[in-house]
């Protein structure tokens, strides 16, 4: 569904603060994976989801997605493949607009938009259904605008929004770090349920190493641009936090110091 061959990312270069953000990395998901990303700031987590969302190009190497090669596509033409929320609930919505019509804007996202949104009777009902699922009272708030919601409420919308074509993949970039620890948890788990009902492809970055280990069916850690430990299978099955720290001491020569990785160990 998504593959990454020998992909380079370098900011400013050629200057005194030349960044290899992303240095060769090779990455392949199939059909249906729910991959973790973790590791320390400056490791390129995020960059890796920016160059698959299209907000970066890479300098060198390839990018498909479901055999597309999309490698110099914009973000705006790969957007009917990718869905994406942001740590940052307002991020994903419209503040000034109306709950209905933020689902309207979704619904449209690849397509060619006139200049009305289109809201028929069907489609104002199948945005009920949809809400109702959400288990938030959202249904009943149609015409309210978004601003109006709390940050939980908003980012439930954002990821409802941002699956509703049902994406060739999903990019969850911290989606729960804003928020706070219950209403986390309530994301978390309505992320479980939209992935499974939809059967989405999904990669989500976290510096929460024990929801690393939990979510999804495999855990990449990187550091440096580079992906330096791939687990699955038994092996994931089986690795604690602390054997996960020691792991990363291995592969990287060096002792894991990121205060927001090491502070969410539990």
């Amino acid at each position: 569904m998504l593959k990454m061959e020998s992909v380079h990312k370098v900011f400013n270069y050629g200057k005194v603060n030349e960044n290899h953000a992303l240095d060769g990395i090779d990455l392949e998901l199939k059909d249906g994976d729910f991959v973790t990303i973790i590791g320390s700031n400056g490791a390129g987590k995020s960059t890796v989801l920016n160059l698959v969302a299209g907000t970066y190009l890479p300098d060198y190497g390839k990018i498909t997605i479901n055999g597309i090669d999309v490698s110099n596509w914009p973000s705006h033409k790969r957007a009917p493949f990718v869905g994406r929320v942001f740590q940052d609930p307002l991020m994903g919505t419209a503040a000034e607009m109306t709950i209905e019509e933020n689902l309207s804007l979704a619904y449209k996202r690849g397509q060619k938009r006139g200049l009305k949104l289109g809201i028929s009777k069907n489609r104002r009902d199948e945005f009920r259904e949809l809400l109702s699922w959400l288990d938030l009272g959202l249904e009943d708030r149609l015409d309210d605008q978004v601003k109006l919601l709390s940050g939980g409420q908003r980012q439930a919308l954002t990821l409802l929004m941002a699956t509703l074509g049902k994406p060739e993949i999903l990019l969850l970039d911290e989606h729960t770090a804003a928020l706070d620890p219950k209403t986390a948890e309530q994301i978390i788990e309505l992320t479980r349920r939209i992935v499974e009902k939809n059967k989405l492809t999904v990669l989500m970055v976290t510096h929460n190493m024990k929801m690393a280990l939990e979510m999804g069916n495999r855990t990449i850690m990187m550091d440096k641009g580079k992906i330096i430990l791939d687990l699955q299978g038994k092996e994931r099955e089986e690795m604690t936090i602390n054997d996960l720290v020691r792991k990363f001491s291995e592969k990287s020569g060096q002792e894991l110091t990121d205060d927001r990785v090491l502070l969410a160990k539990d």
